[in-house]
């Protein structure tokens, strides 16, 4: 079995998933990052969080990509060693 490195993500992108919200929704915007990702429906703004092997296997394609400095901004770096 080979390791897939992780799907890139960033804050802001608007992403299509493989099936509608019930409100008939089909773009998401992500707006949280980690181990679980976060994503509010652009059409009724409910707001969900799916795992991310889970947003990997149903994400169909990017409508629009986010700002990959804004994304950084937030993202914890490693500890430096002295």
């Amino acid at each position: 079995m080979s390791a897939r490195p992780p799907l890139e993500l960033l804050l802001g992108d608007v992403v299509r998933l493989r099936r509608a919200h019930p409100c008939g929704g089909t773009e998401w915007q992500v707006d949280r990052l980690g181990a679980d990702i976060g994503l509010r429906c652009q059409g009724c703004g409910r707001h969900v969080l799916l795992d991310r092997r889970a947003l990997e296997s149903r994400l169909t394609g990017f409508v629009t990509r986010g700002d990959a400095a804004m994304s950084a901004a937030v993202t914890p770096r490693p500890a430096l060693e002295a």
